[in-house]
């Protein structure tokens, strides 16, 4: 009568579970979350059902079957702990990983930008060096041009004062030369006046 009794319950429990089973299979996170959780607590009030029945009864077996089934619970729901557990560390190992990754490409964002700023930079000292290369060049330039051109002018000045000399014979000698010129023009003259009295007086 017992084994028929145990029998009987163990199949109407089963029963009753079927649709709550079905139910609890369609809830999301079967593994760790609602799902999980929900079967636990089937699992448990299943077990808590046989062993109120059990005790009520006098049915060693039902109770047997009460005490496997929490301790199965107690399995699942330390097993449900360890998967969250390990769900966390990933989780946490990706958000870690993550971040990491984050920093990684910053550090490298940050180095780019270094190097392009002292690559800016550079290019703006290399312009300034240009730039004042380029004013010193025609600084030197300006400074040689007006050296050789001082140098111009005293060669001019020096060769106008080596000139002075002789363009002074040349005028003293033309002027010597007028005046002998004159001379022989005055001295052509009185000799054409005497000649001129010396015909007259020979005329009767």
């Amino acid at each position: 009568m017992t084994r028929l009794t145990t029998s009987a319950i163990d199949a109407y429990l089963r029963l009753v579970r079927r649709p709550v089973d079905a139910a609890v299979g369609l809830l999301p996170g079967r593994r760790t979350g609602t799902g999980a959780a929900a079967r636990l607590t089937v699992d448990r009030l299943d077990a808590t059902v046989r062993t109120v029945l059990g005790a009520a009864l006098g049915d060693p077996e039902l109770s047997e079957q009460a005490q496997r089934r929490e301790a199965a619970a107690q399995e699942r729901e330390r097993a449900v702990e360890l998967r969250r557990e390990a769900q966390a560390a990933e989780d946490d190992s990706e958000v870690r990983l993550q971040a990491s990754h984050e920093q990684a490409s910053r550090r490298r964002e940050q180095a780019g930008e270094r190097a392009a700023s002292r690559r800016r930079q550079a290019q703006r000292t290399a312009e300034v060096r240009t730039r004042r290369a380029r004013e010193v060049e025609r600084e030197r330039l300006k400074v040689s041009r007006e050296q050789e051109e001082r140098a111009e002018e005293q060669i001019e000045h020096r060769a106008a004062e080596e000139r002075l000399p002789a363009v002074q014979e040349q005028a003293q000698a033309l002027h010597e030369r007028e005046l002998a010129l004159q001379q022989a023009e005055e001295a052509d003259r009185i000799g054409d006046a005497a000649a001129r009295v010396k015909r007259q007086r020979k005329e009767p």
